[in-house]
């Protein structure tokens, strides 16, 4: 009975901690404090409550404990958002449209890792990789992502 209690804490304990990932839509927010933390941007983009494999991404990965310890470390996480059914406001809709446009983004679910600067009063990014769904989890999608973070 103690190791069925003790299980079933350890996993919420985990559950709770997926959970507490901070996801920035602002990018000029996200990139302030990219700066400020000395830590690269993870620019999301997705399809909410439309795309399959944008859903299976972040169930598969961005949701687990090992990608929560990761990110927490190493980016600040952005999600710029596509959905289908809600509607986003006008602002935030023409951000994520022209971030789409600047990273060429040509389908979902796409991940791009960049470092910004401010230059001259406006907001850079210096690319650093891309990229999107990695079957197996973290144990597949996290390998990837370190390699493009070792390009900084």
């Amino acid at each position: 009975m103690k190791k069925i209690i003790l299980l079933l804490l350890f996993v919420s304990s985990l559950t709770i901690n997926a959970q507490e990932l901070t996801w920035h839509t602002d990018v000029n927010k996200a990139s302030e404090l990219a700066i400020k933390n000395k830590k690269p941007l993870m620019l999301f983009f997705t399809g909410s409550d439309w795309c399959g494999w944008c859903i299976k991404l972040q169930k598969e990965v961005f949701k687990t404990p090992e990608f929560v310890k990761w990110a927490t470390e190493n980016v600040i996480l952005v999600e710029l958002d596509f959905p289908r059914r809600k509607q986003l406001a006008p602002e935030l809709l023409q951000q994520n449209k022209n971030l789409e446009q600047m990273f060429a983004v040509r389908g979902y679910p796409t991940v791009w890792f960049v470092t910004p600067a401010l230059v001259d009063g406006k907001m850079t990014f210096n690319r650093l990789g891309s990229t999107g769904y990695v079957a197996n989890g973290p144990q597949g999608w996290l390998p990837g992502a370190k390699q493009i973070l070792a390009n900084k």
